[in-house]
C-alpha cells in the first residue's frame, strides 16, 4: 500500500505542470541564473487568494531561499523578459512539463510596487499597479501560457516609461484555471524580482494590494475552460498606460529573446542578506497535496 501511495506521488509529480520564474532579461540581456529574483526551491502553486503567501510567494518555507541581495538596473521604458521553467535546474527539452505544463491554460500577469529597498524582507503592505496582462485570445482559444511556452518560457513587456525612478519589487504571476470551476482549484505561481528603475519622469499609478486584488468569485479565477469562452476577463486592474488609457492585450506571437546572451554583472547592494522572514504557510498544504510538487534543494 505505502508503496503505491508513492508511486502515485511521483505519476503526480510528473504530469504536475508547477513552474518558477528564474531568470531575467533586460533589454535581451540576460541577468544569470536566478539573480535578483526570489525563488523558491518548491515549484508549488498557491491556491488561497486571502493568503500573505500571494505576494511574491512566501508559502513555500521552510524551503523558501534567502532573499536575493540582488538588484537589477533597469531603464524606464525598456523591455525586460521573465523566464519560467519547471524547476530551478532551467529548461529541459526532454521534461513535457518544461516550462509548464500544456494543460496549465491561464494568463499571464504582471506587476510593479515601489519600495524604499527592493532586498527589504517585508512585502505586505505595498501598492500594486498591473503594468502587463496576456490572457485569452477568443479567435482561436488559446492562452498567454500557450505564448508563453511557444516562446520557451519567456514572456516580454515593457517597463512604463513615466513611472518614478526607484526601486521596485516586480512580481511576474501565471494563473492556471485547469481546476479553476471551483474556488479553491485556480492555481497561482509567481515570483518577485528586484529592480532599481532609472530614467521615468514623475506619474504615481492608481495601486491594488496583495491579498486583496483578487477574489476566489472573480470571473477570471472561478471559470469553467473546458467551453469555447466567447470572453475572459483578465484578474485584477486595468493594466496602467503612461497615456492614461488601459493598454490593449498583446498580439498572439510573443517577442523571442535570446538566451544565450551573455550576463552582465548585476548590481547588488553591500549589505549581507538579511534574514528571511517567517510567513506562515497556512492554505498552501491542500494545493500542494493536489499534485505532489518538485522539491529542489541546493547542492
Amino acid at each position: 500500500m505505502f508503496g503505491s501511495i508513492l508511486a502515485l506521488g511521483a505519476f503526480a509529480t510528473s504530469v504536475c505542470g508547477h513552474t518558477i520564474f528564474q531568470e531575467m532579461y533586460v533589454n535581451g540581456v540576460d541577468q544569470g541564473h536566478i539573480n535578483g529574483i526570489r525563488v523558491p526551491t518548491y515549484d508549488g502553486p498557491i491556491t488561497d487568494v486571502t493568503s500573505n503567501d500571494l505576494i511574491c510567494n512566501g508559502g513555500i518555507n521552510p524551503y523558501q531561499q534567502p532573499v536575493s541581495t540582488v538588484i537589477i538596473n533597469t531603464v524606464a521604458g525598456e523591455p525586460v523578459t521573465a523566464e519560467w521553467h519547471h524547476t530551478l535546474a532551467g529548461a529541459d527539452p526532454s521534461d513535457p512539463a518544461d516550462p509548464i505544463d500544456p494543460s496549465h491554460k491561464g494568463p499571464v500577469i504582471a506587476y510593479l510596487a515601489k519600495v524604499e529597498n527592493a532586498t527589504q524582507t517585508d512585502v505586505t503592505g505595498l501598492d500594486w499597479f498591473k503594468i502587463y496582462e496576456d490572457g485569452l485570445t477568443v479567435s482561436d482559444q488559446s492562452w498567454g501560457v500557450d505564448r508563453l511556452i511557444a516562446n520557451k518560457g519567456k514572456v516580454t513587456f515593457n517597463l512604463p516609461s513615466c513611472i518614478e525612478a526607484g526601486q521596485y519589487l516586480l512580481r511576474v504571476e501565471i494563473i492556471a484555471l485547469h481546476a479553476a470551476n471551483s474556488y479553491p482549484g485556480a492555481q497561482f505561481y509567481m515570483e518577485c524580482a528586484q529592480l532599481q528603475i532609472t530614467g521615468g519622469g514623475s506619474t504615481s499609478p492608481a495601486t491594488v494590494s496583495f491579498p486583496g486584488a483578487y477574489s476566489g468569485t472573480d470571473p477570471g479565477i472561478k471559470i469553467n475552460i473546458y467551453q469555447t469562452l466567447p470572453s475572459y476577463t483578465n484578474p485584477g486592474p486595468p493594466v496602467f498606460s503612461c497615456s492614461g488609457n488601459s493598454d490593449p492585450a498583446p498580439s498572439s506571437s510573443a517577442p523571442v529573446v535570446s538566451s544565450s546572451s551573455a550576463a552582465p554583472e548585476p548590481s547588488s547592494t553591500s549589505a549581507a542578506p538579511p534574514a528571511s522572514s517567517s510567513v506562515s504557510g497556512a492554505g498552501t498544504a491542500q494545493e500542494y497535496a493536489q499534485c505532489g510538487g518538485t522539491l529542489i534543494f541546493d547542492s
